[in-house]
């Protein structure tokens, strides 16, 4: 009863908005339709709603990830189709959380999430869809252990695809620091005395955890001496120029020398060698591994999503984007030509099995998130 309660005063509310000229009748009937989606109910709009879907919401990284979606892949969908795709962008996927969850149903659609721990959180969440894959049949295409892995985290159906993958590894610039060095210390480059205050490293809890495991000599998927972890990001900290936010900032410090040496992401990487600059990079032993996914949240125009999903998952649109994205796409290279440039990729597997690459234990992960976010947090800021 107090649910049926809640819809009927959020009904109410929107169709007040609707009146007084505070929204449009096509944002009326897309949140009308949304809320229904939302809360499993059927209103007298939600056809209308349905009818009405001609855009999504896509949000992801920005920089030249956003302008290959935008360049090969939105553009071409919407001459398509007709449906615009509307995109907005975020540097961390904890802050995009935070504004998925203090918005209304229905207000995000589709994200270039991170990591299957990203998935796990917002299926914890109830923040999930679930895809008719009966729309998205160029999921053929997909390497199937990148499927497999998120179909176990919720009971064998899909609220997203997956789209790309790639490695955060040591980056640095030639001109000061040779390809041997880098060999020879591994990880640990990053704690040399030599470089301070020409490193750089992302603010992000679960890459510094992450490094500081391989710096101390253990299994980032399962570390036991904590402290020993903490002592390394400490002192990767006093040695830090500062921390990045997002792939744009690594570039920008990098390309202008303002720091010689930093964790990166691989892509963005290859993005500065295209460019000329004489960037080197490598992933030490165990380097952070992710795969990237397309996520459709709960409420959103399902048909649309799964149109859109569909056309970015054919191979011809999927390889134009990791061209110009510089990310191997999760197309399967036994299954599909992948062209020329893309076997030239750092982290790309010529096998499609991937069993060189260590990705995140979403569990582990997902199970101290709540401790190491909030000490590093405590880090961050010279504790």
């Amino acid at each position: 009863m107090t649910r049926k309660m809640d819809n009927t005063t959020r009904y109410e509310r929107l169709r007040e908005r609707y009146m007084n000229g505070d929204i449009d009748r096509r944002g009326f009937l897309g949140l009308i339709g949304a809320a229904g989606l939302a809360y499993g109910v059927q209103t007298p709009f939600a056809k209308y709603a349905h009818a009405a879907a001609n855009e999504v919401r896509f949000d992801g990284w920005g920089g030249v990830v956003s302008e290959a979606f935008r360049k090969y892949a939105f553009d071409p969908y919407t001459a398509k189709t007709g449906i615009k795709v509307v995109d907005g962008t975020f540097g961390d996927g904890d802050e995009y959380l935070s504004r998925v969850k203090a918005g209304q149903p229905g207000e995000f659609n589709i994200a270039h999430l991170s990591g299957v721990f990203d998935y796990a959180r917002y299926q914890n969440l109830g923040l999930n869809s679930v895809l008719n894959e009966a729309n998205i049949p160029n999921l053929e295409f997909v390497i199937p252990k990148l499927n497999d892995v998120f179909r176990k985290v919720s009971d064998g159906t899909l609220s997203c695809v997956p789209y790309d993958y790639g490695t955060t590894g040591i980056a640095y610039n030639r001109k000061y620091i040779s390809d041997e060095e880098v060999r020879e210390k591994g990880a640990r480059i990053l704690l040399d005395e030599a470089y301070k205050g020409k490193i750089g490293g992302w603010t992000d809890w679960r890459t510094r955890v992450w490094y500081g495991a391989l710096q101390t000599g253990q299994d980032p998927n399962n570390a036991t001496d904590m402290d020993a972890v903490w002592d390394a990001i400490r002192t990767h900290r006093d040695l830090l120029l500062k921390y990045w936010g997002s792939g744009a900032e690594l570039m920008s410090l990098l390309a202008e020398e303002e720091i010689y040496l930093t964790e990166g992401w691989s892509g963005r990487i290859y993005a500065l060698q295209e460019q000329g600059h004489d960037i080197g990079y490598m992933d030490p032993p165990s380097s952070f591994a992710w795969q990237e996914c397309i996520y459709v949240m709960k409420g959103s125009p399902m048909e649309p999503c799964e149109e859109l999903l569909n056309f970015m998952l054919a191979p011809a649109t999927s390889i134009a984007v990791a061209e110009g994205q510089n990310y191997p796409p999760a197309l399967d290279p036994t299954k599909v030509d992948l062209g020329a440039k893309i076997p030239t990729l750092p982290a790309f597997d010529p096998t499609g099995t991937l069993e060189q690459l260590t990705f995140a234990d979403p569990g582990y992960w997902n199970g101290n998130e709540a401790e190491w976010s909030k000490t590093f947090g405590r880090v961050q800021k010279g504790y």
